[in-house]
Order: structure tokens, then sequence, then C-alpha cells
């Protein structure tokens, strides 16, 4: 990766898994920071953010969670249920000596940190969240509703009924899915249909990345694959009912950041299940803190100063 946006990367062992960490800032006495990426992304996509954070005075600790870059990715799909993926960030705070932290997660990224919050509630200590806000848990499985409402072509319920299916298809040829999904100014309420991307020439909207930043992504994708990370969404009705038992309610201080051009619908009901969230609205597509990382910066920075975090 480029040292000039980020930092190097080591190896630490977790939750009976090793996660590749880009870690900055050790030094600093401001609270820790942990970064969650979502999919198919990388812990790359904090580039812009990991440098603000540090200067700010606080240690920040961005992994490639697993199934991702050069972190662990088991073959067992229920290895990638949110127990799991909450118990490796729980287990980065053991490692680096931490109760507990800032998290900081977007898109399925988001998905985790919200969880986290609701299964290990203690360590955490502010939550921030963009794209993704709180996945209100219905009466029937996340999935099963997907199925009806959104139908059989959905890639949520696609990834999980033909099992290999898309794995395949990105697998086949990374650069140009990466190339087609990191966009700027997609059409706001539709989101994506995954296959058609992967194999798309000329899709719409501008390039949202450099091409030696789109080449991190396409060295690592082709290195990993993307079976990991489509795991994730394999353990969708799993999280569901592992969900069940606990407290619906998010008791930590919380920012909930959107992208007004976000296919991504935003929540009208956050405040019943996250009391006394702040909201902020950005002129943005999907991949907020890539493509408004300056503004994404000014209000992580601005709400972490106002908490006194």
């Amino acid at each position: 990766m480029n040292p000039t946006y980020f930092p190097e990367p080591s190896l630490v062992a977790v939750n009976g898994v090793e996660l590749e960490v880009f870690e900055a800032g050790r030094q600093n006495a401001g609270s820790p920071v942990v970064l969650c990426h979502g999919w198919p992304d990388l812990a790359f996509t904090w580039r812009h953010q990991v440098p603000a954070l540090v200067a700010a005075g606080h240690h920040v600790i961005t992994p490639n969670q697993r199934g991702y870059g050069n972190s662990s990715r088991p073959d067992d799909v229920t290895a990638y249920d949110v127990a799991h993926l909450t118990g490796d960030l729980v287990a980065l705070l053991d490692h680096y000596g931490y109760q507990d932290a800032t998290f900081v997660g977007h898109d399925w990224g988001a998905m985790v940190v919200w969880s986290l919050v609701l299964l290990h509630p203690t360590r955490v200590d502010n939550v921030i969240c963009l794209s993704l806000p709180y996945p209100v848990r219905g009466e029937i499985p996340w999935l099963e509703w997907m199925e009806a409402v959104l139908g059989s072509d959905y890639y949520f319920v696609q990834f999980n009924r033909q099992p290999g299916v898309a794995d395949a298809v990105f697998d086949e040829n990374p650069e140009r899915f990466l190339r087609n999904l990191y966009r700027r100014n997609q059409p706001p309420g539709v989101p994506p249909e995954m296959l058609d991307l992967a194999r798309a020439e000329a899709p719409l909207g501008e390039p949202l990345m450099s091409d030696a930043d789109l080449a991190v992504y396409v060295a690592a994708f082709e290195k990993s694959g993307f079976t990991g990370g489509i795991n994730w969404y394999r353990n969708f009705d799993r999280d569901w009912h592992l969900l069940g038992d606990v407290d619906p309610i998010v008791r930590k201080p919380a920012l909930m950041i959107y992208g007004d051009r976000d296919a991504v619908a935003q929540a009208d009901n956050l405040a019943e299940f996250v009391p006394g969230v702040e909201e902020v609205h950005l002129d943005s597509g999907h991949w907020i803190q890539q493509e408004r990382p300056e503004e994404t910066n000014r209000a992580v920075l601005d709400w972490l100063d106002r908490r006194g975090a």
C-alpha cells in the first residue's frame, strides 16, 4: 500500500484468526478509534481518515476484517456471523489493552458495529456509522423479508440462494467489477445489481478512485477472492437469530452519517432505537468516506471533540 496514505500492516492473532491490522498513533493519549470497512472493501477505504484522526490525537486501529486482504479466510460459512466478527473486534481491544473504543463502521462494517454495541456494550464508548442505519430486527428474518419485498434477484438473496455463483463471476475479473462498482454519482434509490456491474463495460458515473488506489483493491481481491466477504451475507438470517435475545436499544452516543445520493435507504425512525443519535447528511453516494473525505473528517472530529473523546 502507498505509505503516503496508510501505515504498514501487521498480522495480529485474535479470536482464533489472524487479522491484518493497520494502526497509527499508538503514542497518542486520545481515545482509541477502530475503523471497520464494508463490502467489498478494505481497511484502505479509511486512508483519508487515518491521518486526520491521528493528527487529532487518537490511536487508530484499522483492520482488514476476516475474509479480506491478508487476514484469515475460514472455510466454514458460519465463521463469518456477527458473533465471530464482533468477537474479533473485542479481541483487538484486548490485544491493544483497551477496555473500550470509538467504533466507526461503513456499509457492512456499520452492521458489525451496530451488532457490537448490542452484544458487547461495555466495550463500546461511541458509535459512528456511515451509510447503513441501525438495522431494525423485524418479526421475520431479514433475508426472508428481502426476498418477499425485493425479489429473488436482489443480490443479498442471490448470494444466499445461489452459493458460489456470484463468487465465480466476481473472481473472473476483479478489476472490472471493482472499477464498475466504485463510482461517483450513481443513481439514488436504485441499488446496483452486482452481477450486472461485474459484467458491464460502461457503468454510470465517474470513477471514484485514482488508478493507483484502485490497484490496491484489485491486487487484494485477486489474491483473496470474494468468497470471504460474501460469506458475511450468507449469515444474514443467522445474525437475525443471534441478535434475538439482546436489548435492541443502542444506549451509547451515536453519530449517523448519510450520503443523500446513497442507494441505501435512510431510516425515518432511527431515534427510536438509537436515542439521542445525531445525524449528518452529506452530498455523497454510497462511498461516503472516500467521496467526501474532508466533510467526513470534519463531521467525525467535530462530534468526537464535542463528546470529549
